[in-house]
């Protein structure tokens, strides 16, 4: 056939196949001008359908290329202005090129023929086709006999295969498929192999049919089953398992006095357990979830001890010192007996291991009369462990800071949240953000964890919390807590903590008595100072009970020995000394400096060595050093270099000379701003070949301008001093403040420099003698000045 021009009707969910008739409801004004454009002439038009069905107005990308030109046999106008039409497909035509103008679309028409390959399979294939689509007749309710028969009469394959591919419920995109498949054989073959498919639905509808069926049954049988048992037991007298389980939870919730929002979850949930069967999963689900709100103490309290003096005196006997935080308890009862109702404090003690921050919130909640509970954070990474998980997940519970108030039994008992400053963060979220809602007095009222899913009034609780070091707990956290630091302990405070604490403490997990065995002050001093160098009293605890294995050995094997322990004992027992008393007492050196710094552990002393090298101004830095402590050396490389002359350097020396800064113990990690005066003044010695006084130690911020500003942990920082053997400090101007943290009989044993300038602390840390020993290369610079060098620094430019 030749080419012709036809109108197109869009159809929308429809395909047309050859020899098929279809009545049509035609609503749009395209389509309607189309059909009343057919009708004014040969009564043919193409038949293309929509490959998305829900767009109302289609472009002619959205039409298939292959449709079926049919003749419109009937029209009917209905109301409204649509048209219903009966059509009759006549053949397959491809329009590659559909156009649109104002009207209605129209398109260049390409008869399409059906192909006849493979003629010796053709019978074949419309034979197996046929028996294919009968089977699946007598399976399925959605085939008709008219269907099946109409198939059957089919003569030609073609037809036949269209007929098939009209009468099965099939997707748009197949049925297009099976319409634009002009080969004969091919058309089959995708017949058939959709045939098949909608017999493997059919198949797997019935199984599970089936099975449904079956299930109905069986439950069907259990209820009726059920409803008997209930009867017979109403005759009896006797109560069903779960309407007594039931009714024994209601007892329990009424008993309970829960809060408002908690009854009414946990009646809820009672209510749904009552429809279950006994030996559902999600029965016990609902009775863990019951049990737990019961076993809240939702309005038990405990009284607060009203005696100031008696708890004072709980304080000062289970530790030594620390006035800080035992005031703050004292002040914590005083607003207590005045304001009956408020808030509970939430108190962050931050200070080095070994100092009594765990055993000090023990006896807070002893000397109240108060509940105590820990929960360690270290190494907490998931949210869920604070706030608890939902009930969604198998073997969900409540989070930590629930369960350590059910443990306690009361709601205002002492909670001390350990290591707070060792939580981590990754992908489960962060704890510390979990955190902000139970340590923050305005929301803590109604705390509210993920399993429980109903508030808890935790404003009674007395958070206490602990930490190494408080730059590494989160702002927004810190922000609601009482900082408290706690220092490191002196000597004196150490024996007094070993004599009243640590030695009976010892004494009795050995299984010996005080009566028999005696320390002296000197023994306490000896493994204070020769066996342990730390902030707290761990290692002296542990050293106290190496002594007394060894005295409990003699006594079992009933060897004579001296009851007295003194230092020569306690040496003769421990073994060589560990620690040097006088550490840093040694002769003046060239290019090393004494600096003091704040770790987790307390105090240190850290030598800095400086050591010019032939080069070309580079600065090499050693040691495990952090950025910040990087960049302090950096500072004070600038500023010795822009007072070159002052200080009786050679002012063009670094194009000659490299600098080696390292700091010893090269594999623990040091960073901080406060090395910055000890860096500063090692290289100004190694470069002037002046030796600094080695019984001084420093600390402090230094600036291109050569001030001294302040630094932290000054109290830390004076006891690692003085355990050093070093009896003289300097300290940064502002820092003078500090003082009043450090005992007195410190302050009295101890010199203090204090520097407002990079210049005062050359002056007082530089020796005025030349070493010709020290860098001989370097050579005489003229422009030093002994005279100069004996007089204290002027103020150099500002940078």
């Amino acid at each position: 056939m030749p080419e012709m021009i036809l109108a197109v009707l869009p159809l929308r969910g429809v395909v047309v196949f050859p020899h098929m008739r279809i009545h049509l409801d035609v609503g749009r004004e395209k389509s309607v001008m189309a059909i009343e454009a057919t009708l004014a002439s040969e009564k043919k038009v193409l038949l293309l359908t929509q490959s998305n069905r829900t767009e109302e107005d289609p472009r002619t990308e959205d039409l298939y290329d292959v449709g079926t030109v049919a003749e419109i046999k009937q029209t009917l106008y209905l109301p409204g202005g649509a048209v219903r039409i009966l059509v009759e497909g006549l053949y397959r035509a491809n329009a590659p090129r559909v156009t649109a103008d104002k009207t209605y679309f129209s398109a260049v028409v390409t008869p399409l023929p059906d192909e006849r390959t493979r003629l010796e399979e053709l019978e074949t294939l419309a034979r197996s086709a046929r028996g294919k689509f009968e089977e699946l007749g007598r399976q399925s309710k959605k085939i008709s006999q008219e269907q099946i028969a109409a198939v059957a009469g089919a003569k030609d394959p073609g037809r036949m295969a269209d007929l098939i591919a009209a009468h099965l419920d099939l997707k748009t995109e197949e049925k297009q498929r099976v319409l634009a498949a002009s080969d004969i054989a091919a058309r089959l073959e995708h017949v058939t192999e959709l045939i098949m498919r909608e017999m493997e639905v059919i198949e797997v509808d019935r199984r599970i049919g089936l099975r449904v069926r079956r299930q109905m049954e069986k439950t069907q049988k259990e209820y009726y089953l059920r409803e008997q048992i209930k009867s017979i037991q109403k005759e009896l007298g006797e109560k069903d398992e779960r309407q007594s389980e039931a009714e024994e939870y209601r007892a329990r919730i009424k008993e309970a006095r829960l809060s408002p929002q908690a009854e009414e979850q946990a009646l809820k949930e009672v209510e749904r357990l009552e429809k279950m069967p006994p030996a559902s999963a999600e029965g016990t689900v609902s009775r863990t979830y019951v049990d737990w709100l019961l076993s809240m103490p939702w309005q038990k309290i405990t009284s607060d001890r009203k005696d100031i003096g008696r708890c004072a005196r709980i304080l000062d006997e289970d530790h030594y010192g620390l006035t800080k935080i035992k005031e703050r308890m004292i002040e914590f009862l005083a607003v207590r007996r005045l304001a009956p109702v408020g808030r509970s404090p939430i108190i962050c003690l931050v200070g080095p291991p070994g100092t009594g921050k765990t055993s000090l919130a023990k006896s807070v909640a002893r000397a109240l009369g108060r509940e105590f509970v820990r929960v360690s954070l270290g190494g907490i990474r998931d949210e869920a462990e604070i706030r608890g998980h939902r009930r969604t997940y198998i073997g969900a519970l409540p989070g930590r800071v629930i369960q350590g108030i059910r443990r306690a039994g009361v709601r205002n008992p002492v909670f001390l949240l350990d290591e707070i400053d060792k939580m981590q963060v990754d992908f489960r979220g962060d704890p510390a953000a979990a955190l902000l809602e139970a340590l923050d007095p305005e929301q803590n009222a109604a705390f509210t964890d993920h399993y429980l899913e109903v508030p808890f009034d935790l404003s009674q609780v007395i958070f206490i919390t602990t930490a190494n070091m408080a730059d590494t707990i989160p702002a927004p956290l810190l922000d609601r807590m009482e900082l408290i630091r706690l220092g490191g302990y002196t000597e004196n405070e150490k024996t007094e903590i070993a004599a009243r604490h640590l030695l009976p403490k010892q004494l009795k997990e050995h299984g010996l008595s005080r009566r028999k065995i005696r320390f002296e002050t000197e023994a306490f001093l000896t493994v204070i100072r020769e066996y342990t160098r730390e902030a707290g009293v761990r290692g002296l605890e542990r050293e106290l009970a190496h002594i007394l294995r060894k005295l409990a050995v003699k006594v079992l094997r009933k060897e004579r020995f001296i009851p007295v322990v003194d230092a020569g004992a306690a040496r003769e027992i421990l073994g060589a000394p560990r620690y040097r008393h006088d550490q840093a007492a040694s002769a003046p050196e060239v290019g090393v400096a004494a600096g003091l710094a704040y770790t987790q552990t307390g105090g240190e002393v850290l030598f800095i060595e400086v050591t010019p090298l032939k080069g070309e101004g580079k600065l090499v830095l050693t040691g495990k050093l952090g950025e910040v402590m990087r960049e302090s050396a950096q500072a004070g490389w600038t500023y010795v270099r822009a007072h070159a002359a002052a200080l009786g350097i050679e002012p063009d020396f670094y194009e000659h000379v490299d600098l080696h800064i390292h700091v010893p113990e090269g594999a623990t990690p040091k960073d901080g701003p406060s090395a910055g005066v000890t860096m500063t003044t090692a290289m100004a010695s190694a470069l002037a070949r002046r030796a600094v006084r080695s019984d001084l130690a420093m600390t402090g911020e230094i600036t291109l301008r050569g001030k001294v500003l302040p630094i932290g942990g000054v109290k830390e920082k004076v006891l690692a001093a003085r355990r050093a053997g070093i009896k003289t400090v300097l300290l940064p101007q502002e820092n003078e403040k500090d003082l009043e943290e450090i005992p007195a009989e410190i302050q009295q044993e101890m010199e203090f420099i204090w520097a407002a300038h990079v210049d005062d602390v050359l002056a007082a840390a530089l020796l005025p003698e030349i070493s010709l020993t020290a860098a001989p290369w370097l050579g005489d610079f003229a422009s030093f000045d002994p005279a100069a060098a004996e007089a204290p620094f002027e103020h150099g430019p500002v940078l």
